[in-house]
């Protein structure tokens, strides 16, 4: 692969990876439940699930998976459903905000996300994306020379593009959690928090509702 070739599949992928969707708002829920680590944790998890439809694209799994509808509904209502809870959680926690009262100025409680449950959500919301395989399955051969070599150019660009990913929503968590202390005010975070679920449920039933 050419010099040119990369510079085209990063560009596109730039494109692609800075488009705000589900990715990004489950990063979001991470950061505002977890903090700076939270969010990278929930970015990490996203690229770890980038990691494996990657590998699954480069060895053909992803093209038997979009072959076979059933398995292909499954995962796909499988992430929807993933992505309404989460969405959930976030209005449940806004409406037990929104219940508790309290002062708009005073800082709310430190978050309580753990680590492994940032990390998780991530990699669920991501691996639960089907649209992601048949994004890696379109996109990636067309920047893959044929012949033995597709193998592994299919992997590095798949790594690469979950690479780019990483670095975009650690920089979402970083601004984020910059903004930390208007976003911990009560009536702030009730609203994000609001706003924050009702995309992910809207995404949820998106993902499950659009062919």
């Amino acid at each position: 692969m050419d010099a040119a070739t990369l510079l085209a599949f990063v560009g596109v992928s730039a494109v692609v990876i800075m488009t705000p969707g589900p990715d990004t708002v489950v990063t979001v829920r991470g950061a505002l439940a977890g903090g700076w680590r939270g969010g990278v944790l929930t970015g990490l998890g996203v690229a770890s699930g980038q990691l494996v439809w990657a590998v699954a694209t480069s060895a053909g799994v992803v093209a038997l998976l979009i072959a076979s509808e059933p398995l292909f509904l499954a995962v796909k209502y499988a992430g929807a459903a993933y992505l309404a809870f989460l969405g959930v959680q976030a209005l449940r926690a806004a409406w037990r905000r929104s219940s508790d009262g309290g002062s708009a100025q005073a800082p709310a409680r430190r978050p309580r996300l753990q680590p492994l449950a940032a990390y998780r959500q991530g990699l669920i919301s991501d691996l639960g994306n089907p649209k992601m395989a048949v994004f890696f399955a379109s996109l990636l051969p067309q920047f893959a020379p044929p012949g033995p070599a597709a193998f592994a150019t299919l992997l590095l660009l798949g790594a690469l593009f979950a690479a780019m990913t990483f670095g975009w929503l650690v920089l979402y968590s970083a601004v984020i959690a910059r903004a930390g202390d208007v976003l911990r005010r009560p009536r702030v975070r009730r609203a994000v928090e609001a706003v924050t679920g009702t995309l992910l449920v809207g995404l949820g039933v998106r993902l499950a509702t659009v062919p």
